[in-house]
C-alpha cells in the first residue's frame, strides 16, 4: 500500500493572546515541514474562542505559505454555509498561486448553531445553503462563465476543484462525497448519545465503506483520518496531559446531555473519548485499535482538546514525527 500522507492539524486553542495562538501556529507549520509532515491544516470557527481561534483561514494560511516552501497547506474546514462561495474561489486562488499549488480546500456545513443568526441565516437551512454555495463554488473553481459579458474567476484556479475535501459524521453524506469524487474527512470523534465505553473510530467504518462504494470508477479514494494525539517523553507527564484532555472532553460530552457512569478509570475513559495521549508506546498500543489508519490515505494528529502549551506541542510532533507515524507505515518523501 502506498504511504499514507502525515498531517499536523490545530485548532489554534493555546491558553494565549490571539496573536500568540497564531504564532504559535505558523511556529509548529514551519517545525512540521522541518520534521517531514506532508501537510498542515487550520479549521475556521466565528465568535468562540474557545472552540477554535481562527475566523479567517486563508489570511494565517498566506501567512504559513511565506514561511513553507513544501509542506501543503489546508482548510478543515471552511465553514462553507457562512461564506459568500464567490469570495471563498478568489481567496483560494490567490492563495494557491502565491503557494505554488500548496493548498487543499476541506469544506463542511459548520458547527455551532449560534453561528448562523449573525451571518442572516437559520441554521434549520443549514444544508440548503451548503449545497447551493458548494454547487457555486465549484461552478467558480473549474473556470465556468460567471457573469452575463463573459467572466470567470481570476485568477483561474482549475486544479484547485482536484483538492476538495468534504466533511461528515454520517454513512449517507460519505456516499455523497464519493459519488462527487472528493476527499472524505473524518472527526476526530463522532457525536455519541451514550455512554458506550468504547471509542468512536469504529462508528466510522461503515462511512468509510459507503464512501468507497460511491466513487465513481478510476478515482482513487481520499480517507482524511483526524486522531487526537499528543505524545510525550514520561508517563507522569501523559496522565497529566491525559487527565486535562478528559476533563474538558466531559464538559463537551455534559453540554451535549451524555451521562457518563461514575466509577469508569482514566483509560476506558480515554479510550471512549479518543484520546491516544501518552509515551510512544502507550499511543502505539491505542492507534493499533484504530481500524481506519491501515486505509487512509492522510493521517492527521492534533493536541486537541489537550491544547497544551506550545513547547509540548512542539515536543509532540518531534515525537510523532520519529517514532509514531513510521510505525503506521509513513514514509517521508523529503
Amino acid at each position: 500500500m502506498t504511504s499514507p500522507r502525515l498531517g499536523y492539524f490545530t485548532r489554534l486553542l493555546d491558553d494565549a493572546t490571539p496573536v500568540e495562538r497564531y504564532r504559535n501556529a505558523l511556529a509548529q507549520f514551519v517545525r512540521a515541514e522541518e520534521l517531514g509532515f506532508d501537510t498542515a491544516w487550520v479549521a475556521q470557527h466565528h465568535f468562540h474562542k474557545d472552540e477554535g481561534g481562527l475566523p479567517a483561514p486563508f489570511v494565517l494560511l498566506a501567512q504559513a505559505a511565506a514561511k513553507t516552501s513544501r509542506i501543503q497547506l489546508a482548510t478543515g474546514i471552511i465553514t462553507l454555509p457562512l461564506e459568500a462561495p464567490l469570495r471563498v474561489a478568489e481567496d483560494a486562488a490567490v492563495l494557491w498561486l502565491l503557494a505554488d499549488g500548496r493548498l487543499e480546500l476541506g469544506i463542511g456545513s459548520g458547527g455551532t448553531a449560534t453561528s448562523f443568526p449573525p451571518f442572516g441565516h437559520k441554521v434549520e437551512d443549514r444544508p440548503a445553503i451548503y449545497a447551493a454555495h458548494k454547487d457555486t463554488l465549484l461552478r467558480a473553481l473549474r473556470g465556468e462563465v460567471l457573469t452575463t459579458d463573459g467572466g470567470a474567476l481570476y485568477p483561474p484556479a482549475p486544479r484547485l476543484a482536484d483538492t476538495i475535501w468534504e466533511a461528515t459524521f454520517s454513512a449517507s453524506g460519505a456516499e455523497r462525497i464519493g459519488r462527487e469524487g472528493h476527499g472524505l474527512m473524518l472527526s476526530r470523534t463522532q457525536p455519541r448519545k451514550t455512554y458506550t465505553g468504547l471509542g468512536s473510530a469504529v462508528d466510522q467504518v461503515e462511512i468509510v465503506e459507503g464512501y468507497r462504494a460511491a466513487l465513481p470508477a478510476g478515482v482513487a479514494p481520499r480517507v482524511m483520518a483526524s486522531r487526537s494525539v499528543l505524545v510525550v517523553d514520561t508517563e507522569e507527564d501523559g496522565r497529566r496531559w491525559r487527565d486535562q484532555g478528559i476533563s474538558r472532553s466531559l464538559e463537551l460530552l455534559a453540554a451535549q446531555g451524555v451521562e457518563v457512569p461514575e466509577g469508569v478509570d482514566a483509560a476506558e475513559l480515554a479510550a471512549y473519548l479518543d484520546l491516544h495521549v501518552g509515551t510512544t508506546e502507550q499511543v502505539l498500543a491505542s492507534l493499533a485499535e484504530d481500524p481506519i489508519l491501515p486505509g487512509a490515505s492522510d493521517i492527521v494528529f492534533q493536541a486537541h482538546p489537550v491544547d497544551p502549551p506550545h513547547e509540548v506541542v512542539l515536543r509532540s510532533l518531534e515525537l510523532i514525527a520519529k517514532d509514531i507515524a513510521p510505525a503506521l507505515g509513513w514514509v517521508p518523501q523529503h
